[in-house]
């Protein structure tokens, strides 16, 4: 069913609602399925976090993007996995919702910050805590006539 309704379905539906990944060292030629949706779903979750972490100044090592399109990358090789292992098509989604929202769910548990995304308001990052203070007190050479 999957299958039929990627490829249109009969319908004469030009919409690009799949990829098609050949597939490497196969001898008959074979290719492997991808529906946009498994493209396009975990992609709004990754660039809502990408935004998050750009609101809340963090950088991209202490953010949710990074390990969020790591969990992509991992859950889409479990999906070519499983594809090669059962020989018929799997539902992606089934792989990549853990693989991205969960890493997201999980690190945003760790930090205490799960209502903050739930939320869309930007956390506050104990870097930029620190940085936003320094801003607020001068130091004693600003202000100064020929400080450096």
């Amino acid at each position: 069913v999957m299958v039929r309704v990627a490829t249109g379905g009969g319908t004469g539906e030009s919409v690009p609602m799949l990829l098609r990944i050949p597939t490497i060292g196969d001898p008959f030629g074979g290719d492997r399925l991808l529906g946009f949706g498994d493209i396009a779903l975990p992609g709004l979750l990754v660039s809502c976090l990408r935004r998050h972490d750009l609101l809340s100044r963090r950088s991209i090592r202490r953010g949710y993007f990074l390990p969020s399109l790591i969990g992509y990358f991992v859950g889409l090789n479990v999906t070519i996995a499983a594809l090669c292992i059962m020989r018929m098509g799997q539902p992606a989604l089934l792989y990549l919702v853990p693989g991205t929202l969960g890493t997201t769910l999980v690190i945003a548990a760790c930090r205490g910050e799960v209502h903050l995304l739930w939320d869309g308001i930007p956390a506050k990052d104990e870097s930029s805590v620190e940085e936003d203070s320094a801003d607020d007190y001068p130091s004693e050479t600003q202000g100064i006539k020929g400080a450096p």
